[in-house]
């Protein structure tokens, strides 16, 4: 089980230099180079498999150490790494009932010069409890699977005023469960080349191109697609207080196998610190992604609209929440029907910080799923409290 998703630690989100390495990092891993956080948290979820009917409910109880490494190796280096491993146990699944998942981080940042930097960052997930079920599932399906992504961006400037930055990112996804595995196995690659222009300090104009792979490990042929996108837009930074992105343009998808078509691309977001560990960010995307039913659905059309908000009550309790609506159109194969599909999700928290290593907090998330293929469908409420004291 991941951390809440409401939970946001003040800072991760602030804004950086166009050419800063030095990523936020959380406040107790500032000021030293090793950090050891113990996180515990009972959770009552009424939907353990996500399915869509004979929903089981169980007490979760979860231990989670983490072990974290953040450091300026030289003057122009940025290193960090961590690892945490998560032990769930439920009281009322069938079959195994303590559930163990890993998660590996590492990055890389180095600033050549001002202009010059080079950002390598790669994850590496092995998920025995999933955040976000497959919707559409049978119930008791081990959905485990492991998961890596590898980042890396390089950004110069080519002139006063203009600059370009090249960009690459590869996911790739492998289930446990054979079926799963059968239909969902794949890798995504994703390569970027953006151009800037400084039109004043505070704001940026962009042009990008994109290019996008989808590989599955079996039946290729019948699922494998590539997009291309030709984007435009702008960044806009007022100190930082303020900062919003705006992306507009086109794609075009060519499916193997199956009809090839094309949409517009959108992507917006916005950031507002208007207080002391108080901020409101939201963003909108529109774009196509994958299905968890490859056999009926080439891929989905996504809108994805999202608020999330943390509000300092006062100094040691801190209030935060995140809402996700995703209203989507499955697209359907050769001679079978689309599917509208509508995704909410919905995350609270109550942080107490007793101290800088201590804090306390109790946290509600809420998913829901209505869509026209009745198989797909679920709802999934997990309540419950934790703490984490890191060293």
């Amino acid at each position: 089980m991941n951390y809440p998703r409401a939970l946001v630690v003040a800072g991760l989100l602030s804004a950086l230099p166009a050419w800063a390495v030095y990523a936020p990092i959380p406040d107790q891993e500032q000021g030293k180079e090793w950090t050891v956080t113990l996180r515990g948290d009972v959770t009552n979820d009424t939907n353990i498999f996500g399915s869509q009917s004979g929903a089981i409910s169980s007490m979760v109880y979860e231990a989670a150490p983490k072990v974290a490494f953040n450091a300026s190796v030289t003057q122009q280096t940025f290193l960090s790494a961590s690892y945490e491993l998560t032990v769930d146990y439920f009281s009322d699944r069938p079959g195994t009932k303590t559930l163990d998942s890993h998660d590996f981080n590492g990055r890389l940042a180095h600033a050549f010069s001002s202009e010059t930097t080079l950002d390598l960052s790669d994850d590496y997930s092995i998920a025995k409890n999933p955040e976000s079920l497959l919707a559409g599932v049978a119930i008791n399906t081990d959905q485990s699977y492991k998961r890596n992504e590898l980042n890396g961006k390089l950004s110069t400037s080519l002139a006063p005023r203009f600059g370009t930055t090249l960009k690459v990112r590869s996911v790739n996804y492998r289930y446990d469960n054979d079926t799963l595995a059968t239909s969902l196995d794949r890798t995504e690659n994703l390569y970027g080349l953006a151009l800037s222009y400084d039109v004043v300090p505070e704001l940026k104009g962009v042009g990008e191109y994109r290019h996008e792979t989808v590989s599955y490990r079996t039946a290729g042929a019948n699922k494998d697609k590539q997009t291309d996108f030709l984007i435009g837009g702008v960044d806009y930074a007022l100190a930082k207080q303020f900062t919003a992105t705006a992306r507009l343009g086109y794609q075009w998808r060519h499916r193997d196998e199956e009809r090839s078509s094309s949409a517009p691309y959108a992507e917006f977001s916005g950031k507002y610190d208007y207080a002391q560990n108080s901020f409101l960010s939201a963003g909108y995307v529109y774009t196509f992604e994958e299905t968890s039913n490859v056999a009926l659905y080439t891929d989905t059309k996504v809108n994805r609209f999202f608020v999330n908000v943390q509000h300092a009550l006062s100094p040691l309790v801190v209030a935060s929440g995140s809402f996700t609506y995703e209203p989507s159109v499955l697209q359907g194969r050769r001679g079978l029907p689309n599917a509208n599909e509508t995704t909410t999700r919905l995350g609270l928290a109550l942080s107490y910080l007793a101290s800088k290593n201590w804090m306390i907090s109790a946290h509600f998330d809420h998913d829901n799923v209505n869509s026209d293929d009745l198989s797909r469908g679920q709802r999934r409420d997990r309540t419950g409290a934790g703490a984490s004291y890191s060293f």
